[in-house]
């Protein structure tokens, strides 16, 4: 339910509606970056676990994540400058920046350590919320402790890495309030 590819899915949406004054432009770039950063690499991802190229939609083995984490870059790249290119709304722009900037660091970290992504996308969401449509998203802020309590019961993270992917969304949420 709080998956990142979830939460990628439905925070464009809710940017958008924030960013225009119609549904039609709400739903037309909410779902341009929903297609980009979230449904397309999700497919590639189930396509690759299901097909046994990867051990699964988690892709738990470091080893196997440089095809779906390269898959997810030029696919967010591709959103991004299609963003740009049809000049959407800035707040789109500016949110795709933080998701794509933030893809490449913990990207480059999870190469050598599992950082959670999970924990990331949450905490980022939370901020970009609160900055986007009002304080009052911060009272979600204790569902990024339940992902991550939940990511370490499973034994997919230890606390440091979901405590470390926490500070990571934090600090995206920061950068997108920077640039908004």
């Amino acid at each position: 339910m709080f998956a990142p590819w979830v939460l990628v899915l439905l925070l464009p949406l809710m940017v958008a509606r924030r960013a225009t004054d119609s549904l039609t432009a709400t739903l037309l770039w909410g779902l341009l970056v929903a297609l980009t950063s979230s449904l397309l690499p999700m497919g590639v991802i189930v396509w690759g676990a299901r097909t046994g190229r990867w051990d699964g939609h988690h892709v738990r083995d470091r080893a196997g994540r440089l095809i779906p984490f390269l898959v997810l870059l030029g696919s967010s790249g591709l959103g991004l400058g299609l963003l740009i290119v049809l000049r959407s709304p800035w707040l789109l722009i500016a949110l795709d920046i933080t998701m794509v900037l933030t893809l490449l660091v913990t990207g480059m970290i999870t190469i050598r350590w599992k950082i959670s992504m999970h924990t990331a996308v949450a905490a980022g969401a939370v901020v970009i919320l609160a900055v986007t449509l009002g304080p009052g998203w911060w009272a979600s802020a204790p569902l990024v402790a339940a992902i991550g309590w939940s990511r370490v019961a499973v034994n997919d993270h230890t606390t440091a890495q979901v405590t470390a992917g926490t500070i990571a969304g934090l600090l995206a949420g920061g950068g997108y309030a920077l640039l908004v």
